[in-house]
């Protein structure tokens, strides 16, 4: 893969090299690679010291841990989209006999299943998977340490069963639907579930010395699908850009939008940090900025990948050490130094195409009660509803080809908008969800909920 470094100013190029730079050096890391995707595509690549004698560069390999469990629920997603499941589906009725099965399909890929966080002893990622040649060896004998579905509690477990149910779907190895239906379509050929020349060692550091140790490179067997994967920074830049827009060569952007959104109940500490969890997906808060991905590790290895949405950013950190360097807080910096120093261009605005009497008819100041709204048309065919000052509740809606409306977020996201027109055609008010928007104020020709006082608004004298 070719990455256009001329798209990106000189002065952010430096700001982002300086960033991993630190990194590297403060997490003492052997090496630590990075990118940058912007409007799609890697538009900067950064490495720091060398793998095998030479700076490593977007095709080189490294481990990337629980970033394959976002991959996993792609598969899970994609057969959702052609109804072979239902997310609300008890793992049960797909895959019998795991003694997990009352778990819903979301509810693991939101880790809310109530499942440990861990398989039985030996320490998993240190260790054969041939020790584990079996569901019940990953899952143990007491499979569950919570309530189905009333926490997030992380489960790597969880995503050995998803990876489980794929399979018993597709009759194929987790790995042969992985290259099949995610890895080939998007390009990801330096994707595997092997390392393949060139990749980095991985390494442990010694935290009182500047001496290394090799780890273990062991294969995960059965928690393949929670951990497994090697990629480049290349190959995750895709991935990036189609985790932020969708393909419909494997999923679209609505079903990928459904993954970066919260499905898992926020604990305490959660709230504190800013943290949640979707479908295969991690999503915070930090520095006021929305941030979806996910992060990776395994002995030897960091992996970290964000996505700023809304500013069209996404970074990928890629070290090859145990611990030390903070990746997710290099990644999250990484989109931070590029959406502010070079914030995204909005698109131009545009008129509508065409202009329908009956939807022009709608737009404008409503009330509801007395709380002023404003609702316009917007070039893209929907609704767009917002107060007119301070916070409150806000949406757009999609037209149902029907004269009705549907939420597509927030507080109205599925509620229907039905605008209600007198016996002369005239516009008398707005259904949305049993509320009733008027004109003005309570308009005593509207049917307001209640009634209206006969003598109207009135002083206190």
């Amino acid at each position: 893969m070719t990455t256009s470094q001329e798209e990106l100013l000189p002065a952010t190029r430096r700001a982002l090299l300086h960033r991993i730079a630190v990194g590297q050096a403060e997490g003492r890391s052997p090496s630590l690679v990075a990118a940058v995707v912007r409007g799609g595509r890697a538009v900067w690549h950064g490495a720091r010291t060398s793998v095998d004698g030479h700076a490593p560069d977007e095709t080189v390999q490294y481990r990337i841990g629980s970033i394959t469990k976002t991959f996993t629920a792609v598969l899970v997603m994609r057969l959702r989209d052609e109804g072979r499941l239902d997310l609300g589906d008890p793992l049960e009725k797909h895959l019998s006999g795991t003694g997990a099965g009352e778990a819903t399909v979301a509810e693991l890929l939101a880790h809310t299943a109530g499942l440990a966080a861990e398989s039985p002893a030996p320490w998993w990622e240190r260790t054969p998977g041939a020790l584990r040649p079996e569901l019940s060896d990953v899952l143990g004998e007491q499979p569950f340490l919570h309530p189905v579905g009333r926490r997030h509690h992380y489960s790597n477990p969880g995503y050995t069963l998803l990876g489980a149910l794929v399979e018993e779907l597709r009759g194929a190895a987790w790995e042969e639907v992985l290259h099949d239906e995610i890895l080939d379509p998007l390009g990801l050929h330096r994707t595997s579930a092997q390392p393949r020349t060139p990749h980095a060692g991985g390494w442990a550091v010694h935290p009182w010395a500047d001496a290394l140790l090799p780890e273990p490179l062991e294969d995960l067997g059965r928690m393949a699908p929670a951990g497994q994967l090697w990629s480049t920074t290349g190959d995750l830049a895709r991935f990036a850009a189609f985790l932020a827009a969708g393909d419909e060569r494997v999923l679209s952007a609505e079903s990928v939008r459904e993954m970066r959104t919260p499905a898992a109940p926020a604990g305490t500490a959660d709230v504190l940090d800013g943290a949640t969890y979707g479908l295969g997906m991690q999503i915070q808060r930090r520095d006021g900025r929305l941030l979806v991905g996910h992060g990776g590790s395994l002995p030897g290895f960091l992996a970290n990948l964000v996505i700023s949405v809304d500013e069209d950013v996404a970074a990928v950190v890629l070290a090859n050490c145990t611990s030390g360097p903070l990746v997710g807080a290099v990644a999250a910096d990484l989109v931070r130094i590029v959406a502010e120093a070079e914030p995204r261009i909005p698109e131009p605005w545009r008129p509508l195409r065409e202009v329908d009497p009956s939807v022009l008819d709608l737009a404008g100041q409503w009330y509801w009660g007395t709380n002023a709204f404003g609702l316009r048309v917007t070039a893209d065919g929907l609704l767009a509803l917002s107060p007119l000052t301070g916070g409150g509740r806000r949406s757009r809606f999609r037209p149902n080809g029907d004269g009705t409306w549907t939420g597509l977020e927030g507080y109205f996201a599925g509620e229907l908008l039905r605008p209600v027109r007198r016996p002369d055609g005239a516009m008398s008010h707005l259904d949305l969800g049993s509320f009733v928007f008027t004109r003005q104020p309570y308009d005593a020709e509207a049917p307001v909920p209640g009634g209206i006082d006969p003598d109207g608004w009135r002083g206190i004298g």
